[in-house]
């Protein structure tokens, strides 16, 4: 099938990210939020982003212009009868994801694929809110969007060859390199990564070591980019604490009981960057 208008929901970090690298592929999108604040919010985002490459000279500016033109902003979830193809990045929650889902399912039309970038929540849960679950399919785009080559495609059960095809040639138009997970909580990126940050938020919490000993050595020890605490605060501890609750209730183990640690932070309203605290504190 052929994806030319390319449907997105929600314009925040992961949204707004998705939609740029869509728009820059070639693609029409489609940006959806529930109030003109945050399209507005994210369109600030997508065009900040697109000038940091143009001051670079990454980027012409006639391009960036072509980009920006390409994204559509609305409020209106009807507007997606128009797309081939849509990308949930809500809020991590499985209320506010099968409601999407049931809506789309009554709004676009039967050739559309539905995707969700959902961090853990099962893409079977998902496509069993819709009348089409062999369309339903996970595209997890990793953070952030417009940077990282990575896109988990998540097959459910009754996801159909071709929707998985489609959606992994979509990927690579869009200068991602796709890996296919199967549909267990958590995916392979998160659990993995996951229980990670949640072993070091533990060393925080039993006092092994301060998030900035903790940081340094999983950064020159392992050879990683950013420590798993600041990883933790620009992912959003919220966003942390439930995905390591998909996984510790999807799968039973308790070695992924979140640490009540990141629980107490996250009451506190301490969700990292995005809040201006987290395991550190941000301007």
């Amino acid at each position: 099938m052929e994806i030319a208008t390319f449907g997105v929901i929600g314009a925040g970090q992961m949204g707004g990210g998705i939609a740029q690298v869509a728009a820059a592929s070639g693609l029409n999108v489609i940006l959806h939020d529930i109030a003109e604040e945050f399209v507005a919010k994210g369109m600030k985002a997508i065009t900040a982003n697109l000038q940091r490459s143009v001051d670079k000279g990454k980027l012409a500016a006639d391009e960036m212009q072509a980009i920006l033109g390409r994204i559509k902003t609305v409020t209106d979830l009807a507007a997606m009868k128009d797309a081939d193809i849509v990308v949930e990045a809500a809020s991590e929650r499985e209320d506010i994801k099968f409601n999407i889902f049931a809506q789309l399912d009554q709004i676009c039309p039967p050739h559309t694929i539905l995707a969700s970038n959902t961090s853990s929540i099962p893409i079977g849960r998902i496509a069993a809110r819709t009348s089409r679950p062999d369309k339903v399919i996970g595209m997890h785009f990793m953070n952030p969007v417009p940077v990282m080559k990575l896109v988990e495609v998540i097959r459910a059960l009754p996801t159909s060859d071709e929707t998985y095809q489609d959606t992994v040639d979509l990927a690579v138009k869009m200068g991602k390199v796709p890996a296919q997970a199967n549909d267990y909580p958590g995916f392979i990126a998160n659990r993995i990564l996951l229980p990670m940050i949640n072993e070091a938020i533990f060393c925080l919490y039993q006092s092994v070591g301060d998030c900035e000993a903790i940081d340094t050595v999983m950064k020159l020890g392992m050879n990683h980019p950013m420590g798993p605490l600041a990883l933790a605060d620009l992912i959003g501890l919220d966003t942390c604490l439930a995905i390591l609750t998909t996984l510790h209730q999807g799968l039973g183990d308790p070695k992924y009981r979140p640490c009540p640690l990141l629980r107490q932070y996250v009451e506190a309203g301490w969700l990292g960057r995005k809040s201006g605290r987290g395991f550190y504190t941000y301007k």
